[in-house]
């Protein structure tokens, strides 16, 4: 029997029920807990966090379990919990006040409010007696100087209004190679040419980043960024960060060489990266990323896959109260497993100093290629992947008899569209059905639990019901998903429910002046309404929303779409080159523009075939439509049942109709 109940123990989130029994009155975000505060005259606390985060267990601990803590909490403040993968939308706008106040951010996320919600006062993690102070000093100085806490509060509040937010629409000219250029020398400054990656830890995957730069360097023929990119794969696949074992990527390196991760594996991090690595084995044809899209794979399908064909959102670094106590060996251990296996192994996953952790652990990695390790043990790399497969399994299963960290298991609809898009990426680089059929799965669950008639979306998913209204991340995500969908299979359901749901995107996100969305919906009630312009972990979803009007526009012949995508990039370009990182995936929408970007149109008997041949090659730029739907504008009129044929066209001009695959490559690379 619990000491305790809060009234987070009504929530589906994980995140709120691991706080349902502390002895904080925890409520969650609602229109009611504010009308509370304002009865009560009492300040209030949003406080944010995510099941996966360590340090939002660490102070969980300190404080909000501690009694005396609690008994200051309850009795000065209204406390509102909040899972920021649920509402991003209350985490940016107080994220961004935060970091206005601080100049930092981080989570957990701990802002003070004032009634009517504007933030006062916040920061990230506290110690229990820096917290407590905090704690009587807010509450006496809102007792004793409340219009001062009044004024500032409006301030603060004009400051999160203003920031990251385009008003007016920037003029439109043409875009250059050359903006691109020094984007690409300016961000190099700051490569990694050693470990790959960011010369700075911690490190992130940082997808989109890389995802550009591979574009980048094919189109340029850049030698020095494509070694680079690939450097970076190399690394990160090979390193702690990985999941040797398992597979899975955690969510980043707390140091510079990818080998201590925070073991965290969040969903959204890993679709993206089944993208990435499988457009880097269309460019390399390396094994390693072959491996890594397989691997990760197989644990998505493992380990986060719900019945209904849904991903779970994230799996914790914790487990036992300890960080990465699931993932780590004490050598002793590994050598009564392995029996004479284990001198190879030692060799192969580098139980030794260069693996060697802290207190006995040791993290699990490689340092060189399989091709060299099977010549050094005169093996064949077939012989060499047999064992490693054997022991990777005799492994995982002894790792399974640990107790597990906890796993996220909501489901958000736009980290489920980006693992979706993932899984279509490596369907067509790899050709295997395997990757369709997840795929599919996943989109039709997001067909039929997330979107409603109307158009709009869900955001989340859990025990069977969704309840939080979609934001703009989960609307360009779904569309990108669907839009790739369909290039995959040719079946333009997917096409047709994209263009659906991009014209309640238009509607109900979109500002009127500037031509960019708002990341809330036009009914939001916070105290701001943001825009997500900056490309992160995850890309902006502004950015995402100008790609999919690039590809839309071309598909539908929509030429408004593509007025709109570039209103979109003018509105950031001035400056982007500063910050290439933060600006990588508005770079690829881009280079749409600044670059060939071919329409392929296949159809005929052998229409299906055909496209899956020409989608084992990297065609960044080239948007796809296939089969003998007549109402997609871009196949309208270029139909034949009997023949096959395959249109390159440019701004909806066609060459002459080619019979063959290769002849359609042998095309497209002379006039790339």
């Amino acid at each position: 029997m619990e000491k305790y109940t809060n009234g987070l123990i009504q929530e589906s989130s994980p995140y709120l029920l691991q706080h349902a029994h502390n002895p904080v009155n925890w409520v969650a975000w609602s229109d009611a807990a504010f009308e509370k505060a304002k009865t009560e005259n009492k300040l209030v606390l949003v406080s944010v966090g995510y099941s996966a985060c360590h340090w939002c267990h660490v102070m969980e601990h300190e404080s909000f379990e501690d009694e005396e803590v609690a008994a200051l909490m309850n009795k000065f403040f209204v406390c509102i919990k909040v899972d920021r993968e649920e509402r991003p939308d209350v985490d940016q706008v107080y994220m961004t006040a935060v970091q206005l106040m601080t100049q930092k951010g981080g989570w957990p996320l701990n802002c003070f409010t004032l009634p009517d919600g504007n933030p006062i006062y916040g920061g990230t993690y506290f110690q229990k007696e820096q917290w407590m102070q905090v704690l009587r000093s807010l509450e006496h100085t809102y007792r004793n100087k409340p219009q001062e806490v009044i004024d500032y509060a409006q301030r603060m509040k004009e400051g999160v209004q203003q920031s990251e937010w385009i008003q007016t629409p920037e003029p439109i000219s043409p875009f250059s190679h050359e903006k691109l250029d020094e984007l690409v020398l300016r961000w190099s400054h700051n490569f990694d040419r050693r470990e790959g990656g960011n010369s700075r830890a911690p490190k992130f995957p940082l997808p989109s980043n890389y995802e550009f730069l591979l574009h980048f360097a094919s189109s340029k023929n850049n030698d020095s960024v494509l070694n680079h990119v690939f450097l970076t794969l190399d690394k990160m696949a090979k390193g702690g960060i990985y999941d040797q074992i398992g597979g899975g990527f955690a969510r980043y390196s707390v140091d510079m060489l990818w080998k201590v991760p925070h073991f965290e594996k969040m969903l959204y991090d890993n679709g993206q990266l089944l993208s990435l690595y499988s457009f880097a084995f269309q460019v390399s044809k390396s094994t390693l990323y072959k491996q890594t899209v397989y691997q990760t794979t197989h644990w998505l399908e493992r380990e986060m896959l719900t019945q209904e064909g849904a991903f779970f959102s994230a799996i914790d670094a914790d487990s036992e109260g300890e960080e990465g106590k699931f993932y780590v060996w004490k050598k002793p251990e590994l050598e009564q497993l392995l029996g004479a296996d284990f001198l190879w192994v030692s060799d192969y996953y580098n139980i030794n100093g260069r693996g060697f952790w802290e207190d006995g652990n040791y993290i699990l990695l490689k340092n060189e290629s399989d091709a060299s390790f099977a010549k050094k043990m005169n093996w064949t790399e077939n012989e060499l992947h047999q064992k490693v497969t054997a022991v990777n399994e005799l492994l995982r299963t002894e790792r399974n008899h640990r107790i597990k960290p906890g796993i996220d298991d909501k489901c958000l609809t736009a980290w489920n569209a980006i693992t979706l898009k993932g899984l279509t990426d490596a369907y067509l680089a790899f050709g295997d059905d395997y990757f369709l059929h997840l795929a599919l799965k996943n989109a039709r669950w997001i067909k039929e639990n997330q979107l409603k008639k109307d158009g709009s979306l869900f955001r989340n998913y859990k025990n069977g019901k969704s309840t939080i209204s979609g934001f703009l991340e989960d609307y360009a995500h779904v569309i990108a998903a669907f839009i790739r969908l369909f290039e995959a299979t040719g079946d333009s359901e997917w096409l047709f429910l994209a263009e659906k749901i991009n014209a309640y995107t238009i509607s109900h996100f979109q500002d009127d002046s500037s031509k960019m969305f708002y990341f809330t919906a036009n009914d939001t009630e916070l105290i701001a309404r943001k825009m997500e312009i900056n490309d992160n972990v995850i890309p902006a979803s502004n950015s995402v929303m100008a790609l999919n009007l690039i590809q839309l526009g071309k598909l539908f012949h929509n030429e408004n779409f593509l007025e709109l995508a570039k209103q979109m990039i003018a509105n950031v370009y001035d400056g982007m080159e500063q910050y290439g990182s933060g600006y990588s995936h508005w770079a690829l929408a881009m280079m749409y523009f600044t670059n060939e970007s071919p329409e392929i149109c296949i159809t005929g008997p052998n229409w299906n075939n055909n496209l899956q041949k020409i989608g084992r090659y990297y065609l960044p730029n080239a948007i796809f439509a296939a089969g003998k739907d007549e109402k997609i504008p871009m196949l309208n009129g270029r139909i034949d049942s009997l023949k096959d044929q395959i249109f390159i066209c440019k701004d909806s001009m066609c060459q002459a109709p080619v019979e063959s695959v290769q002849q359609a490559l042998e095309f497209l690379n002379h006039n790339s």
